[in-house]
């Protein structure tokens, strides 16, 4: 790190960190925020001339205390006159957000839309940033390592920045602390950070929420990241030459999409992906034999992840290679044939009394027998579910919401976020999330630019040809109060 001044304008910014293991297009992101004047407009003077973006640092010279003189015009913000109308851009930041119809775009500060795309999909998730804005009450639980706690931290302060902007946001403190945390996303090439994986990012992210904020002040420490993205399995594993069989319960985050040229269709992969082969020990043969594992969802999550799993080590380029196969995937999921019996039975009434919902609607008569609903009712808050994982809520709700009702899984999900790969190796390309507002109007999150879509392009992205292309889905779940 090196530490300079920088003058602009009459304004003179006594302490500002350089690091030198970043491109300067970092350096001049940090100004961004402190003077509003773009990085494309800032001219920044140093030896042999002006700064550009991807100078080598070591090339530019700069020394510890070193004066920098900065030109460029700051984003300006119209006023209007003192009697008339209020324009949007005279109103503060947070009304001009709820006016634009959603929040900040993010600063791409080298290779790092994989990061911008994931932190743009699970910052629509009401709950997850109420979670985070508790972890203050919360604080650091004794046994939460240090790094966790500082990325909590960055990504619930970064949470707020995109809230209350609307001009783009320099991730640089999330970015910090998600590197020290997790070094593979700081690997570099000739001197410049690589692109990485963005279902990487995503899980490890969440990983790291999911331990932080479980609550210290119950004594059953429910798991908030597990109740709003777990999604519990019930196992089956059978052995066909021995007749050994056993069961296990296990908690994924993610349903695997398995693409090959059988596989048109979100639904068929997804079949695919519940049953696998795997080799291991066999006890009664005494060598090794081969196992059927057979999979059914027996807990639901109040959003559902799914990856579609387009990348593979191909040996002989000893590359990451991408699948480019099309596969379409629907706006609305049903996912009533992967559950268990157990879970389906629970499933049923508010399943019956969505369609009676949906019957009205239509005119049509609904049935008089789901007006109760039954002991084994699948249960789940707008806010979270207990970390039991079967579907019983908790009594907490979601600020602002009176917990007049409880609201019911009924095993359908609605698309409230794609997050699309260009390119055809993970190593390269480009990331892009695709989230749909509180408005109910999609836009498309190109690092710090958000450009309104139509939703009925989003389901276009679903592949087969270098065009983006779905590498993950998140499906917010459809419930009914009971």
């Amino acid at each position: 790190m090196v530490t300079v001044s920088v003058k602009w304008q009459k304004e003179v910014y006594p302490a500002v960190e350089i690091d030198t293991s970043q491109p300067p297009y970092v350096f001049k992101a940090q100004l961004y925020d402190l003077t509003g004047v773009p990085p494309e407009r800032q001219k920044i003077m140093v030896k042999g001339g002006l700064l550009k973006d991807d100078a080598d640092w070591s090339k530019v010279g700069v020394k510890e205390g070193q004066r920098l003189m900065m030109m460029g015009t700051a984003d300006e913000i119209v006023k209007a006159p003192e009697k008339g109308p209020v324009f949007a851009e005279d109103l503060p930041e947070e009304e001009q957000v709820v006016n634009v119809g959603h929040s900040a775009g993010l600063f791409n500060l080298g290779n790092t839309c994989y990061m911008n795309s994931t932190v743009q999909c699970l910052h629509s998730v009401p709950e997850l940033k109420s979670a985070l804005t508790e972890y203050n009450q919360l604080g650091r639980s004794n046994d939460l390592d240090h790094s966790s706690h500082l990325l909590t931290v960055a990504t619930r302060d970064l949470f707020n920045d995109l809230d209350k902007n609307v001009k783009p946001v320099a991730p640089m403190q999330f970015w910090t602390v998600l590197r020290k945390k997790y070094p593979q996303f700081g690997q570099q090439s000739n001197g410049a950070f690589m692109q990485q994986d963005a279902e990487e990012c995503w899980t490890q992210l969440l990983y790291t929420l999911s331990q932080s904020l479980k609550s210290p002040n119950s004594s059953g420490s429910p798991d908030i990241v597990k109740a709003l993205f777990g999604i519990e399995f019930d196992n089956r594993i059978h052995c066909a030459e021995s007749g050994e069989e056993s069961t296990e319960t296990e908690t994924v985050y993610s349903l695997k999409c398995h693409i090959s040229q059988e596989v048109n269709h979100l639904h068929e992969g997804l079949k695919r992906g519940l049953k696998s082969e795997l080799e291991k020990a066999s006890p009664s043969l005494g060598r090794s034999a081969v196992y059927v594992k057979d999979s059914r969802i027996n807990g639901l999550p109040r959003y559902l992840t799914i990856q579609f799993v387009r990348f593979f080590w191909k040996r002989e380029s000893n590359q990451k290679a991408k699948i480019l196969r099309k596969v379409d995937y629907p706006l609305s999921l049903d996912v009533y044939d992967f559950c268990s019996e157990d879970l389906r039975k629970k499933l049923e009434g508010p399943r019956q009394v969505l369609r009676d919902a949906e019957g009205k609607k239509a005119g049509l008569k609904t049935s008089e027998k789901t007006s109760s609903s039954t002991d084994g009712d699948v249960k789940m808050t707008e806010a979270e579910e207990s970390s039991s994982g079967s579907g019983e809520a908790s009594k907490t709700t979601q600020e602002g919401v009176l917990p007049e009702k409880e609201h019911h899984l009924t095993g359908i999900y609605d698309l409230v976020a794609v997050l699309t790969h260009k390119g055809r190796s993970a190593d390269s390309g480009h990331y892009v999330a695709w989230v749909k507002q509180e408005n109910g109007k999609w836009v498309q999150f190109d690092d710090d630019n958000p450009i309104p879509q139509r939703e009925e392009d989003i389901p276009k992205l679903s592949g087969g040809g270098d065009w983006h292309m779905a590498y993950i889905c998140m499906y917010k779940a459809r419930v009914v109060p009971m």
